[in-house]
């Protein structure tokens, strides 16, 4: 196994950081790093935000749900579906009108949110082998309106997750993952039910023992137990709405 492999499968979330900023070397890496990720026709349909205003961190982690990490890290980026770009661009070649349709269409936000995905990963993976910890927030998709005002982000720019990046001062273990014959199925998807019942089952007695250990006794709960307590509660259900309210995602 060869250095790259072995960091990207050393991967765990860090949620607790020294008070030490990164450089701007630093974050020029990471960016950049993620500007070198793969593109959907060379649309890069994203945008990243850095927030270095303590005032502006200490609202969005306010609005993420009270999560200190968002406010205390080396630095917090804020990575965006951004197609307003490519509304500047119909103005510039004088086909507005005809972008339109495309801009605010289903397919097109798609594009957004992968590019932005696909950048974010490799932000990570830089930070890492610069021997930073991440974490991923998605709890700024609470209160997007409230986010969309702290970054001024204008019509056709969704933030869709932050990710905080600094020296960590703690690391949990590694949560086991699903089992690889779980999540890759070949040439067709597996639909064999017993199967599939009997790797998660498989997975519950893995992670119940994860739990157990890490937390001496406290939690042993189930992935599957966990999954349908979560997805149990309705969450984020304006959603749609505002994403349409912003111009995308229309059609």
């Amino acid at each position: 196994m060869n250095e790259t492999i072995q960091l990207i499968k050393n991967h765990r979330s860090v949620r607790q950081f020294e008070d030490k900023p990164l450089t701007k070397e630093q974050i020029e890496a990471i960016v950049t790093s993620g500007q070198a990720a793969s593109t959907s026709s060379f649309i890069q349909a994203y945008s990243i935000i850095g927030v270095t205003d303590q005032d502006k961190k200490k609202k969005l982690a306010k609005l993420a749900g009270d999560q200190s990490f968002v406010e205390n890290n080396g630095h917090f980026l804020v990575f965006c579906a951004d197609l307003h770009r490519h509304q500047v661009i119909g103005k510039m070649e004088k086909q507005e009108k005809e972008l339109n349709e495309s801009i605010e269409s289903t397919e097109k936000f798609m594009v957004g949110l992968i590019d932005a995905a696909l950048a974010a990963q490799n932000a990570v993976i830089a930070a890492e082998s610069m021997g930073l910890g991440i974490c991923y927030v998605g709890g700024i998709r609470n209160n997007l309106e409230g986010v969309s005002k702290v970054l001024n982000t204008p019509s056709h720019v969704i933030p869709l997750f932050g990710l905080a990046v600094g020296y960590p001062a703690k690391q949990n273990s590694q949560k086991p993952r699903l089992p690889f014959q779980h999540i890759y199925h070949e040439n067709e998807y597996e639909q064999n039910g017993d199967q599939y019942l009997s790797e998660l089952e498989e997975y519950n007695d893995t992670i119940s023992k994860y739990y157990e250990e890490r937390t001496a006794g406290r939690r042993k709960d189930t992935w599957t137990e966990q999954m349908g307590n979560m997805l149990n509660k309705k969450k984020r259900m304006y959603m749609k709405d505002f994403v349409q309210s912003k111009g995308l995602n229309k059609s």
